[in-house]
C-alpha cells in the first residue's frame, strides 16, 4: 500500500509539473530543500533566502544586478552624515505590499514599516521579537543591535539610522536578506486576530511574487504581484519543486519539467553541456565549504586534536572524488575571490604521520570516538556531504579515531547546530555582500556564538578584536591589513577546518530569457521568462 501510495504521489508530481511546464506564462525551478521560514530574518540558509527574500520582500537598497555595487530598492537615495553616524534613507512612494488570502493592504508602504522590521530584530520588548523563536542569527551576530542605537522616523518617505560608531560595510550590510522590509499593517492585524506566527509562515512583502501555497518538502507556488513597483514579473506563475536529490533534479531538467535547477551536481555537468536543449552558467563562487569543529565540547576544546584531524583529511582527494575538480583546496575562512584574502598562510597539507604524533601530544594516542554531521542537502560549497562524511570517516579512522555520521533534514540540522549539538559538522557559507566581515564576524565573531552562526562556538578575544576594529576603519588598507592578521589567527587555532572553493553552476532549459547568475549564490527570478 505504501508503494502504491508513493508511486501515485509521484505520478500527481509528475503531472502537475509538466503541466505548469507547458503553460507559457509559468517558471518551474528545481529547488534543492524546502525553506526553514519565509522570514529571511530568522535564517542564514540559501533555500530560505531563495523562497523568501528574493521573490516575497524588498531592502532599503540593493545590489546591482550581477555584481556588488549597491543601488536603490525600496529607497530613492540615502545620504551619510560627515561622522559617519547617521544614514538618511528617502522612501520611494507608491509602493503597495501584496493582497493575499489572508491580507489586504489599505495603505502604501511607508516609514513605519521600515522602522517596525528592523525594531522588531534589535528590540527585546518589541511584540513580535519573540515570535518563532526570534532567533535572528543575521541581525546578532553582525552586531548590529549594538551598532543601530536609534531609528527616527523624519517623515512617512524618510527614516534616520542612527550609529553607535563608524560601519564600514553598513550600507552593503543593508542589502542584506535579514534586511528584508516587513508589512506593519499585516503584523497589527495578525495581532488583533491573535494570530503573529502567521507573519513568517503566510508572508507579505512588496517584493514581485506573493506566497499562494506551500506543500512542505513537495511545492511552492507564487503568482506575480500585480502593483510591483518595477513593473508585474514576465512570468506569472512562479513554482519551486522541491526536488531533494541532484541527479533527480537533472533528469527533471532533461525531461523539461524544470526550466532551471539548483545546484547541479558536478558529476553532471560535462553531460549537462552537451545536452542541446540545456544552457550551463558557472561562475567563480563567493563560498567555502568546511567542517567545524564544537571547541565547547571535549576533546575538540584542544587546538592540537584539532590540528591532527585537519592533517589526516585528505582534502584534495576530496576535490577530485566529490567536486570533480571544480573547486580549490581551501586554506582560509574566506574565500580567494574576495579582498583581503591571506594569500601568505601556509598549511602542512595531508600528513597522516604528523597526525597521529600531534594526536599523542594531545593525550590521545589511541584516538576516540566522535560524531559528525553530514549535509542532508547539496550546496555549492559541499555538492554531496553523505560522500564526503564516508571519506573524513575513512581518513580519521587511520590515526584512530571512530567516526560515527549522523543527519537531520535540513530544517532540523541547521537549528539543532545553532544551538551547539553537534560535534562535528559539515557546513559552508555564500558571500552576502563581498565584504570579509560577512564571512570573519558572521562564522566566526563572539557575537555569532550567541547568535547561532558561529557553529564552532569559537570565541577568541585577539581575533574577535581584530575584525571589530576593522569594521570602524573607512581605509581599505588598513581593514585589510586587519584581516589578514585575523586570518593567521584562524590558522593556528583551527576552529575549522577549511575545505574548498568551488565554482558554482546553474542548468537551464535553452529556452530562457533573462536569467542571470548572481555572485552570492542567490536566485533573482524577476527578469526571468521562457521563450515559447
Amino acid at each position: 500500500m505504501k508503494t502504491y501510495i508513493k508511486l501515485v504521489v509521484s505520478l500527481v508530481t509528475f503531472l502537475v509539473a509538466a503541466q505548469a511546464y507547458a503553460a507559457g506564462s509559468n517558471f518551474v525551478y528545481c529547488s534543492e530543500a524546502s525553506p526553514k521560514i519565509f522570514n529571511p530574518q530568522l535564517a542564514t540558509d540559501g533555500p530560505t533566502f531563495n523562497a523568501s527574500s528574493r521573490v516575497i520582500y524588498d531592502r532599503l537598497v540593493e545590489f546591482k544586478k550581477g555584481a556588488t555595487d549597491v543601488v536603490p530598492g525600496l529607497a530613492e537615495s540615502w545620504t551619510v552624515s560627515k561622522d559617519g553616524l547617521k544614514y538618511n534613507f528617502k522612501l520611494k512612494k507608491g509602493i503597495w505590499f501584496q493582497t493575499t488570502k489572508a491580507f489586504t493592504p489599505k495603505r502604501e508602504f511607508n516609514a513605519d514599516d521600515v522602522i517596525w522590521s528592523f525594531d522588531r530584530m534589535r528590540l527585546a520588548k518589541h511584540p513580535y521579537h519573540k515570535v518563532n523563536q526570534g532567533t535572528y542569527e543575521y541581525f546578532r551576530s553582525m552586531g548590529m543591535g549594538k551598532l543601530i542605537t536609534k531609528i527616527n522616523k523624519i517623515s512617512d518617505h524618510e527614516v534616520q539610522f542612527v550609529l553607535s560608531r563608524r560601519e564600514s560595510p553598513f550600507l552593503a550590510n543593508m542589502a542584506m536578506d535579514f534586511a528584508s522590509i516587513l508589512s506593519k499593517e499585516y503584523a497589527d492585524q495578525l495581532t488583533k486576530s491573535n494570530k503573529k506566527a502567521q507573519i513568517d509562515l503566510k508572508p507579505v512583502g512588496t517584493g514581485p511574487f506573493a506566497l499562494t501555497k506551500y506543500v512542505k518538502d513537495t511545492v511552492i507556488r507564487y503568482t506575480a504581484h500585480p502593483k510591483y513597483f518595477k513593473g508585474v514579473a514576465k512570468t506569472k506563475k512562479l513554482i519551486f519543486s522541491i526536488t531533494p536529490e541532484p541527479s533527480v533534479r537533472f533528469q527533471k531538467l532533461k525531461r523539461g519539467e524544470c526550466h532551471l535547477i539548483a545546484e547541479p551536481s558536478p558529476i553532471d555537468i560535462e553531460g549537462m553541456k552537451k545536452h542541446p536543449k540545456i544552457n550551463v552558467k558557472e561562475m567563480a563562487g563567493l563560498n567555502v565549504g568546511y567542517v567545524a569543529f564544537n571547541v565547547e565540547k571535549k576533546p575538540l576544546n584542544n587546538s592540537k586534536v584539532r590540528e591532527a584531524i585537519r592533517l589526516a583529511l585528505n582534502r584534495k582527494a576530496y576535490i577530485q572524488s566529490i567536486y570533480k575538480g571544480y573547486a580549490e583546496v581551501a586554506k582560509n575562512p574566506i574565500p580567494p575571490t574576495i579582498w583581503s584574502y591571506n594569500t601568505n598562510v601556509k598549511m602542512t597539507e595531508y600528513d597522516v604521520k604528523k597526525a597521529k604524533a600531534l594526536l599523542a601530544k594531545a593525550g590521545y594516542p589511541k584516538g576516540f570516538k566522535i560524531s559528525l554531521w553530514t549535509l542532508p542537502v547539496s550546496r555549492p560549497y559541499n555538492p554531496n556531504g553523505k560522500k564526503m562524511g564516508e571519506l573524513i570517516q575513512e581518513d580519521l579512522k587511520k590515526i584512530g579515531i571512530n567516526v560515527e555520521l549522523k543527519t537531520y533534514k535540513w530544517a532540523t540540522y541547521l537549528e539543532k547546530a545553532s544551538k551547539g549539538e553537534h560535534e562535528m559538522i559539515q557546513l559552508g557559507w555564500t558571500g552576502d555582500n563581498g565584504d570579509p566581515d560577512n564571512f570573519l564576524s558572521v562564522l566566526l565573531g563572539c557575537d555569532a556564538v550567541k547568535a547561532g552562526s558561529n557553529y564552532a562556538r569559537w570565541c577568541n578575544k585577539n581575533f574577535n578584536k581584530l575584525v571589530t576594529d576593522a569594521k570602524s576603519l573607512t581605509s581599505k588598507k588598513s581593514r585589510e591589513n586587519l584581516y589578514k592578521k585575523a586570518q593567521m589567527i584562524f590558522k593556528k587555532e583551527v576552529p575549522w577546518v577549511p575545505i574548498a572553493h568551488a565554482k558554482v553552476f546553474r542548468a537551464l532549459r535553452s529556452n530562457v530569457k533573462g536569467y542571470e547568475m548572481s555572485p552570492f549564490g542567490t536566485e533573482s527570478f524577476y527578469e526571468v521568462s521562457v521563450v515559447k
